[in-house]
């Protein structure tokens, strides 16, 4: 990989390669097709080029282009199988197996970062890295005092690539959003903006890994590396060798599952009360499952600060739509800005629309999979479905921003696992003003 391409010229033109690319292959097909080769071994073989593709273009770009690619890594498991299998493998390496830096790129970072000497408390640096992903690439060496390391360098020109993309983002959520009466989009934007921004400052990021890790220091279920070093373009943590939930959701046993996917669900709520700080990066390349058992966690640059822990009206709200009070639900809402107050809808058409995403807690325990997660998909994206009218009328105020995405990335990630956890209990022992009675 070369360096990252940073202006939104070039980027443009590297993404306007997929739909061109994909053409080409269609009409290549439409020529082998006439020539007597089989209609599934052609769309085959373009299915398998065009993942090929997606995962070099993007995870060329980096920034903003590849997190992209990896929330449909996460969110496949709405899509319909025949749709999303053939490139399932490709956006699953997007998580943590994208085109990595040269070499010589790699040294040169790590001694303007580090210092001319950074081989001396870098031992046995392995060039080749374990993980590359959208900002930044892992690499495996040993500490001074011989401990086993991952060395995370950010790519130069990441910066600027994922600020373009906002950029780029922004125009076309202003034009493609600008129907939804609901959506209160400039304070949205700006937030996004100043999230990313955190995600670029190493520093800040092993700031937010101390404190995880000090919460979470010899804990029985969770283990979170600490960090031994920082720059702004690097951070040195200590090694967590585990299987990563990737591969359980390819090929983990039951139990594997079941222990990941209770585990996972129980990090996501709990750490706001437990750490001050919710991880908002919920994609499986950032999560190991141990050998004793414990969850690793790994990459702590998308974090919301939550000093006092997950906002309790959150299980206020929760607990409503569980309740089915659809009064008490509505007023929940308007309150903390998810609807609107010029917006006009009937308490009982918003119950209906979210009683689908509290379906894991009418029970003591929930197995989340795929066919859950398309059924919800489906439900409230539907332009012929009453649900689809209720959607477009609410609100993500700001202060949710980061939270609806560890919430909802997290169920996308739960459904790909397959696991049985007990949703209710954990909600219930976790969420702050959750009052959810016995099943």
């Amino acid at each position: 990989m070369a360096r990252v391409p940073r202006n939104s010229v070039s980027r443009t033109a590297r993404l306007a390669t997929l739909p061109i690319g994909y053409g080409a292959r269609q009409t290549i097909g439409l020529g082998k097709r006439v020539g007597g080769a089989s209609a599934e071994a052609v769309t085959a073989q373009i299915q398998e080029q065009t993942a090929a593709q997606i995962f070099k273009v993007l995870g060329t770009l980096k920034g903003g282009a590849m997190k992209v690619g990896q929330s449909m890594s996460v969110f496949e498991a709405a899509l319909p199988e025949e749709l999303v299998g053939p490139y399932r493998t490709a956006l699953t390496k997007l998580q943590d197996a994208a085109p990595a830096m040269p070499v010589k790129l790699v040294h040169k970072q790590l001694t303007e970062q580090l210092g001319s000497r950074w081989r001396s408390y870098l031992r046995d640096f392995d060039d080749t890295p374990v993980a590359a992903a959208s900002i930044g690439q892992v690499h495996r060496a040993v500490w001074k005092d011989g401990r086993p390391v991952a060395v995370k360098i950010q790519y130069p020109g990441a910066g600027e690539a994922l600020l373009s993309d906002i950029a780029q983002l922004s125009r076309v959520m202003r034009l493609t959003t600008s129907w939804v009466p609901g959506l209160e989009l400039r304070p949205l934007l700006e937030e996004i903006r100043e999230r990313m921004r955190e995600e670029l400052d190493y520093t800040l990021e092993a700031t937010m890994q101390r404190q995880f890790a000090a919460a979470y220091a010899d804990d029985e279920w969770y283990a979170v590396p600490n960090v031994l070093a920082d720059t702004p373009g690097v951070i040195v943590s200590e090694w967590i060798e585990g299987i990563p939930l990737s591969r359980i959701i390819a090929e983990g046993t039951n139990e594997q599952r079941d222990l990941a996917a209770s585990l996972y669900l129980e990090f996501l709520v709990a750490a706001p009360g437990r750490a001050g700080l919710l991880h908002a990066d919920p994609h499986p390349g950032n999560f190991r499952l141990l050998p004793d058992g414990r969850l690793g966690v790994l990459d702590f640059g998308a974090v919301n600060r939550l000093p006092e822990g997950m906002p309790a009206a959150m299980g206020h709200l929760l607990t409503a739509a569980v309740d089915a009070d659809a009064d008490e639900l509505l007023a929940g809402l308007r309150a903390e800005g998810f609807v609107r107050e010029s917006i006009d809808v009937a308490p009982e058409a918003v119950l209906d629309y979210l009683s689908v995403f509290v379906e894991p807690l009418q029970d003591n325990a929930f197995q989340f999979n795929r066919e859950w997660l398309r059924s919800v998909f489906n439900r409230i994206n539907d332009p012929r479905s009453p649900n689809f009218s209720v959607g477009i009328k609410l609100n993500l105020p700001p202060a949710y921003l980061l939270i609806h995405r560890a919430w909802l990335g997290g169920i996308a990630v739960l459904c790909q696992i397959n696991g049985v956890a007990p949703v209710r209990e954990i909600i219930n022992d976790y969420l702050p003003g959750s009052d959810l009675p016995p099943v």
